[in-house]
Formats: structure tokens, sequence, C-alpha cells
């Protein structure tokens, strides 16, 4: 026999079922549903209206309009709506709005104070946040860790420390948000002991140890902690992988990736762009179109700084016209965007396109940042034009208030070296307002072996030893310049050298990708299991060469 309900329990249960639809609708992002439900409610409570005013602002800034009408036309009003409507009105920005709604709030619990200590943080109005939380009449480990991550953000290590250390009590969160906020600020052996000192270590403590050990080159111990994650979130994944990328390791990035697709774990906007990032590196076209395809079926591929990785990974594989038409195509285009299809012509040396891109950038009332002016000064590099260049130069300072970082003297170096006019180069470097780094040495000392400048390359090449003992390069460059000049005592002196200092010469190597798969090349190495074909085929090209030049020469002479 089934069970009679009264009709008070069978509107309590609707009522009740109703209310965790809407807060489902508006968690899944789904808010015209989540309005449906609301409307067709025959009635409502509180607890109705709130969810409805939470799912209409988290549904995006275009929504908070109508999350403030709902919220002026509520019959009954508790503590939770004033903290939604505030926390909605500073998720989008809104600081008047919010400080309004706080101050107009009859009633206030500790909630309240966070969700605007938490606001304020977020926009990065810390003093204002230091403020409040003064003012808070009773706090809880959230005011206390949002303190501590406010000023960690805003590099006031020290004061969050201090408001750390005088916690009455210390969640995981409040742990991991002080070791993130060292490892972001560059403080990684206070990093390293605090985390040491944790009671229990936490998935986001140990994801910031992850990204300080890759950002001190340390990338071995990055993957033993990354391992020894027993449930990997995807934040931790993306660490390991942008670690790996950015010391260089592609290779173990991509293969990285393929591990986490396997266990299932879905890819968000940082891992795509990671994984765009190592194509680049590694020039994988395939793999980069691959990642196209998966951000188009995610949904991910609308994001400006996605399109700016993609365009990226699009040039560094030699489709440059791909690149363009995701330029193209963007909705919003910011400086990074501009900086990034310059970038793309640059690299080509295709000159007069980045001109006309940098004048177009200007008519569109965007200003030309330090970024776009290295781009540009590689591109007049690639072509030689001397003269413009120094004019771009000299107008980053007098016309655009941009200071010359150290890659802009690179540059100008650069050009000068290989238009020959070493003087001029060595001038520059003397007129440096800060150290000269080792690409400018450099790219002095390259100029000075293809044009036989012995004393230059002797400054030159000990300036680059003097920042890079253990590198060969420097060494074998100077040896070249003293042989051109019959220097032979020279020359054994710094065989002499590099053997007394343990310096090896470096084999290069290059790679491709076929099928799908990365071959790799060292000089000196014959390894490879495909190497009798390689060399076969080598031959048979040497041979068609030496044919085509024979038939040139013939008809050259008949001529």
């Amino acid at each position: 026999m089934l069970p009679r309900y009264r009709p008070a329990a069978l509107v309590a249960r609707r009522l009740l079922r109703d209310n965790q639809r809407i807060s489902e609708l508006g968690r899944a992002g789904n808010v015209s549903a989540a309005r449906r439900v609301f409307d067709a409610m025959p009635q409502r409570d509180v607890i109705s209206w709130n969810a409805l005013l939470t799912a209409l602002w988290r549904g995006g800034r275009g929504h908070l309009p109508a999350a403030r009408r709902l919220f002026d036309a509520m019959p009954d009003r508790n503590v939770i709506s004033w903290n939604s409507i505030i926390a909605g009105c500073l998720a989008h920005g809104d600081l008047a709005a919010a400080s309004a709604y706080f101050a107009r709030a009859p009633t206030r619990n500790v909630a309240t104070w966070n969700a605007m200590l938490a606001g304020l943080v977020r926009l990065g109005r810390v003093e204002d946040a230091d403020r409040l939380f003064g003012e808070m009449p009773s706090r809880n480990v959230v005011s206390y860790t949002t303190m501590v991550d406010g000023l960690a953000r805003c590099g006031e290590v020290e004061r969050a420390r201090d408001v750390f250390d005088s916690m009455p009590e210390r969640n995981l969160v409040s742990w991991a948000a002080m070791i993130s906020g060292y490892v972001e600020n560059g403080m990684f052996t206070e990093a390293r002991e605090l985390f040491e000192a944790m009671p229990e270590k936490n998935v986001v403590a140990c994801t910031a140890m992850i990204t300080g050990y890759c950002k001190e080159g340390d990338v071995e111990s990055a993957k033993r902690l990354f391992d020894g994650i027993r449930v990997k979130d995807v934040i931790s994944w993306n660490a390991m992988i942008t670690g790996y990328v950015h010391n260089g390791y592609g290779e173990e990035a991509m293969r990285l990736h393929v591990v986490m697709h396997k266990e299932g774990v879905k890819p968000d906007h940082a891992t795509i762009i990671a994984v765009l990032t190592a194509s680049s590196a590694l020039a994988l076209l395939r793999q980069g179109k691959s990642t196209h395809a998966i951000a188009i079926k995610t949904l991910l591929e609308s994001s400006t700084s996605f399109s700016n990785a993609l365009m990226t990974m699009y040039s560094r594989c030699g489709s440059l016209g791909e690149s363009e038409l995701v330029f193209v195509n963007l909705k919003s285009q910011d400086i990074v965007s501009w900086n990034t299809i310059i970038a793309a012509y640059a690299q080509h040396g295709k000159y007069q396109k980045v001109i006309a891109l940098f004048h177009e950038m200007e008519m569109h009332g965007l200003t030309p940042d330090d970024i776009t002016f290295l781009s540009v000064l590689s591109a007049c590099g690639h072509v030689g034009m001397v003269d413009v260049s120094l004019k771009l130069f000299d107008l980053m300072s007098s016309k655009y208030a941009i200071s010359p970082r150290a890659e802009h003297y690179a540059c100008i170096v650069d050009i000068l070296c290989r238009a020959g006019q070493l003087e001029k180069a060595c001038n520059y470097i003397k007129d440096m307002p800060l150290e000269a780094e080792k690409n400018v040495w450099g790219a002095l000392l390259a100029a000075c072996q293809t044009h036989g400048y012995v004393q230059l390359g002797e400054l030159a090449a000990k300036m680059l030893v003097k920042s890079d003992s253990e590198s060969s390069g420097p060494y074998v460059m100077l040896s070249n310049i003293y042989a051109a000049a019959g220097m032979w005592g020279q020359v054994n002196q710094i065989r002499g050298q590099m053997k007394e200092r343990g310096v090896k010469k470096q084999p290069g190597y290059s790679w491709t990708e076929i099928a799908n798969e990365v071959h790799m090349f060292v000089g000196g190495d014959a390894s490879h299991p495909e190497m009798r074909k390689i060399v076969s085929e080598l031959r048979k090209i040497n041979f068609h060469m030496k044919m085509v030049t024979s038939e040139t020469q013939i008809m050259a002479d008949l001529v």
C-alpha cells in the first residue's frame, strides 16, 4: 500500500526538489533553465529566491543587472541573500555596488565580512582589505587565509607571514596559501622549509612546490613530488606539464599529456596552452593541430590567450598562413595578440608585413610596448635595415617612453655586427645603462669570427667565459678566429684551457617529425635504427645535387 502524504508535506517536498534543481542548473551555468523552474514554482521561499539570485550572477556579468533586480523584488531577505548579492557584485568588479549593499545590510555575519574581504583582495585593493580585516568584529580561518593570500600576491610576503603566524588555527588551505606566496615571490628556500613543517601535505601545497622546483630548474625533484601525489587534479598535471615546457623538456611534456589523457583527466584552458607551447618548441605541427581540434570540441578556442598560443605554434611550425587566419578571426585582439602575429612574421623575415602591422596596430588605438619593438627590430635585422633599426631604437625612448632592455641592445648589436659595423656595435655595448648579457657578447663574438677581428673577439670571448665558464661556444669561436689569423700558438692555448677547465665541445643536434614520431640526430652519433637508409638517401641527394650543378655549368659554358 502506497504511503499517504498530507498536502502540506507534498508542497514541502516539491519546494525542496525545485530549490535543489535551481541550484544544480545554476552551478551548470544554465541560467535560463533555472529561471524557468523558478517561474513555474507554485510556492517559493527565501531559499528559492537565494538559489536563483546566485545562479544569475554566476551566469556572467551580463546577468548581474537581472540579479540586482531580483534582489530588489525579494519579498523577504536573510543574511545569505545579502552575502550573495555582495559576492556577485564583487565577482564582476562592481566594488561601488558591493560596498553599498554591505553598508545597507541589516545584519552581518563573518561570511558577509569574508565576502567583502575576498572581493577587495581579488580586485587588488589589499590595503582596503587590510583595513576591513582590522575592523572585523570576529574572524575565522577563512578571513586569515584570505589576507595571507592577498598580501603575498602583492609582494608583501613578510606581512603575509606575520598574519599566518598570528592565526589561532590553520587549515590546509592556509598552509598552501603561504607556501604559494613564497613560490610566486621567488623565495623557494622559505617555501621548502614551510612545506617540510606542514603537518599534512595536500595537493594544493604539493602543486605550489612543483611549480617552485620547476622555477628553480630542478625538474627531477618536481617529478618525484608529482608522482607522490595520490589524487592529482588538473592543476597539478598542468603544473608539471608547464614545468617541463619552461625547462626545455618538450617531449616529456607531451608524454605526460598523453598519460593525463589515459587517466581520464579532462584538460582545461591551461593544459591546452601548455601543450601548444610544447608543440611550438618541438615544431610538432600535427600535435598542434590535434590540440587545436580538442580546444574546438571543448569550447576553449574562443579564448584570446589560447588563440595567441595557437598563433605561436603555427608560426614556429612554418604555417604562417594559419597564424594569420587565427589572428583575423579573433573577436578581441589585445596587445599580446598583435605582438604574437608581428613576432610570427618577424621570425619568417617578412619585414614589410611587420612594419605594416606595426602601423596598423597604432591605427587600432594600441600603443606598441617593449615586446613589439623587439619583434620589429628582429625583422629589421633579417633584411639588414641598419638605419631603420637605429631610428626605431631611438624612437622607443623619445616617442614611446620605453626604456630599452638588454634584449633590445642585443638586437641592435646583432644588426650592426651583421652589417660589419663592429666598432659601432662595441660603442652601443659601452653605452648600455645595464651590464651586457651573454647574447650581446655572443653576437659580437660571432661577428668577430666572420670578419676576423682578433682583439674584439678576445674581449667578447673573455666576457662570455666570465658569465658562463662551462659553455664550449666562446672557446671554439675564439679558437676559430685565431686559426683564421694563423695564430696557431693561441689555438693550442685555447684547447689547453678547455682541457684544464673540463670544458667539452657540445655536439650539435636536430630533430624532425615523421608519422607523429620525433626523430633526434646528434652530431657524431650513428645509433639511429634507420641510419643505413638515411646515409643511402643522403648519398643519392648528394649525387643528384652534383649532377644538377654539372648540368648548370655545362649550360653556362654553352651560352
